[in-house]
């Protein structure tokens, strides 16, 4: 019976990392300077100068299902409303890069 247990735990251990999304190496430092460069004319201090209910504070981005670095980085990458794509202007480490600074950001209410 032990043997099967400890089979089992083995395969959902196995089948459990096979099956998880990698981490992202982002850098939140180097994300802070692209998104000085690129996204603070409009997300300064994570606020949205284009529509102040869909801000980049942690909540905003709960309720809009975008508290995630692959759903930031899909947002950037190919824009959505009035949000122009990033995709062809950024590299897709810097994307990373600031998606792992949003995440932070909004993980502190955007406070340094």
């Amino acid at each position: 019976m032990k043997k099967i247990v400890s089979i089992l735990l083995l395969g959902i251990a196995i089948f459990t990392i096979a099956f998880s999304s990698p981490a992202l190496a982002a850098d939140a430092a180097s994300g802070a300077k692209v998104f000085s460069a690129n996204c603070a004319q409009c997300h300064a201090g994570g606020r949205n100068l284009v529509n102040a209910a869909k801000s980049l504070k942690k909540a905003d981005l709960e309720k809009y299902g975008l508290y995630s670095a692959e759903a930031i980085i899909a947002q950037v990458t190919k824009g959505k409303g009035a949000m122009p794509a990033f995709g062809a202007r950024l590299k897709a480490n810097q994307i990373e890069d600031v998606a792992a600074y949003v995440l932070a950001q909004a993980d502190k209410d955007w406070k340094k």
